[in-house]
């Protein structure tokens, strides 16, 4: 018999292939679990052999090699989403004191949320999301945790397909000036996801390992800071309030350049209206605040794949794991405050739920803001492959959980899920409300939940009971999850009996 890290007794025979505590012996003599492991000591130890003598296979057992920049860039691609574009219409409805104190507190929140998943991680020798769930809740568990990453970046995977099908065929129809009304196959957003999933994120989910996709991430990355530079540079340059474009299509894309269809903006309004219109404002509190805090909620969601990057880190240990995430939130801040500053200080109340879209008010056809659209879309299609890692872990750990790498299984899972996505996104008439309900029920479960309670389950009374502080802060967390997804809950049902959406009102 021997006793498991949650207190209870366990046979050996009934799970050899969970890695065990070491035991150390103190100046007595006595043997004792050892749970403290500053340097991630524990974690390089060898698995429990067979009777054979021989080391059982596991899928995540081979020796990390990417580098901490590539875990930085891969673990920011995966925070960084199209979420992106929503920060201003959150900052409008909060306010830019009220947003930053909102997101800084969702920030710290998320980085204490993955210290809880690296210290579980470091206790118990296992770097794999479901299989925490599965040391801690048993088969329930392992289930759960792998249900709710594969519904979380499914419905991830497919809104950032939903922005290539609905913002390519506009960005080609631009470049090219075609006629809107045509039948040409490359304004067809349906071909286009198919081939940018063929051409582009297929090649990219079929590598090995997560870290080879590090100078993608790097370049996604470097996509999102032009558009930042972008927006920055664009706040300068459009005066408040601004002249909106009233052309229609045709006129548009044939370049006429007629200035009756210009009108001034603030010819709408009265002149002390102006000002107040122009004005930045402190604190905001309306009907579209209650929406902000699943927003930034949301868009620093990057716990499924915080473990398979831990598990390819070079060197690995808690603490540098730790400082892969701290340094990737951080810049991932700054970025968001920023985006959502000068998208704000642009349009002030009159910046619309996609960024973007704002900006074609103003001239649909400028020329820097399709290359800031092209560089999203190159963004959100790179960032598809990194979110389709976990996905694939989940469907292993669920399904095969005792096969060792197999070239044909890893293409097939990925091609599959490409394939369902890609008919998801094709032929769902709306499936916002669906993604609605996976966001306020998968995402909470992800970041605030399961992190708490697999460490009041993994982490032992005898080291910390449940009058520690440490304790007792793990299970205020949970209780913020639950409420957060009671929230959420709520609002969707009040959207939907009021004829709205939640993703098209917060996203």
């Amino acid at each position: 018999m021997n006793i498991l890290s949650n207190g209870k007794p366990h046979d050996l025979g009934d799970d050899m292939s969970v890695p065990m505590k070491t035991l150390a012996e103190d100046q007595n003599g006595t043997k004792t679990l050892r749970f403290d492991d500053p340097e991630g000591a524990l974690e390089s130890e060898e698995f429990l052999p067979r009777p054979d003598g021989k080391k059982p296979t596991r899928f995540t057992d081979f020796e990390g090699k990417t580098s901490f920049g590539m875990s930085v860039f891969n673990l920011g691609n995966a925070i960084m989403g199209s979420g992106i574009l929503g920060l201003a219409y959150a900052m409008a409805n909060t306010g830019i004191l009220l947003f930053l104190f909102l997101l800084t507190a969702v920030a710290a929140l998320s980085s204490y949320s993955i210290h809880l998943l690296l210290k579980c991680s470091g206790i118990v020798g296992i770097r794999s999301y479901e299989q925490l769930g599965y040391r801690a809740f048993g088969t329930p568990g392992k289930m759960a945790a792998g249900i709710a990453i594969t519904l979380q970046n499914i419905g991830a995977m497919s809104s950032y397909l939903y922005i290539v099908k609905s913002e390519l065929p506009l960005v080609i129809q631009a470049f090219l000036k075609a006629d809107p009304n045509s039948d040409l196959w490359y304004l067809n957003g349906n071909y286009l996801v198919i081939m940018v999933s063929a051409s582009v994120i297929l090649p990219l989910a079929l590598m090995k390992q997560l870290g080879y996709l590090g100078y993608t991430s790097g370049f996604s990355l470097t996509c999102m800071v032009f558009f930042l530079s972008a927006i920055t540079y664009k706040k300068f340059q459009i005066p408040c309030p601004f002249e909106e474009f009233t052309a229609n299509t045709t006129h548009a894309h044939l370049g006429l350049n007629d200035s009756s269809l210009i009108h001034d903006y603030s010819n709408n309004l009265p002149h002390e209206d102006n000002d107040l219109h122009c004005t930045p404002r402190m604190f905001t509190i309306n009907s579209q605040t209650a929406y902000t805090i699943p927003i930034l909620a949301f868009a620093f969601v990057c716990h499924p794949e915080v473990l398979p990057i831990y598990t390819e880190l070079r060197n690995p240990s808690k603490k540098k794991m730790q400082k892969v995430s701290n340094v990737s939130i951080l810049v991932m801040y700054s970025m968001y405050f920023l985006a959502a500053l000068f998208g704000y200080l642009t349009f002030y109340g009159n910046v619309e739920p996609e960024l973007l879209h704002t900006y074609n008010r103003i001239d649909p056809y400028d020329i820097l803001i399709l290359c800031v659209r092209v560089a999203v879309l190159t963004a959100v299609t790179l960032t598809v492959p990194i979110v389709l890692f976990p996905v694939r872990r989940a469907i292993q750990e669920m399904v095969f959980p005792s096969k060792s790498f197999n070239w044909l299984r890893h293409i097939g899972i990925a091609f599959i899920l490409l394939t369902f996505i890609n008919m998801l996104v094709i032929f769902a008439p709306n499936i916002l409300g669906i993604f609605g309900i996976i966001g306020a029920t998968s995402a909470p479960c992800l970041i605030f939940i399961f992190p708490a309670v697999f460490y009041i389950r993994i982490v032992p009374r005898e080291n910390e009971p449940m009058t520690s502080t440490s304790k007792i802060l793990a299970v205020c967390f949970a209780a913020l999850g639950v409420s957060f997804m009671v929230m959420s809950l709520s609002f969707i049902f009040i959207d939907w009996t009021s004829g709205n959406s939640l993703a098209a009102g917060g996203h």
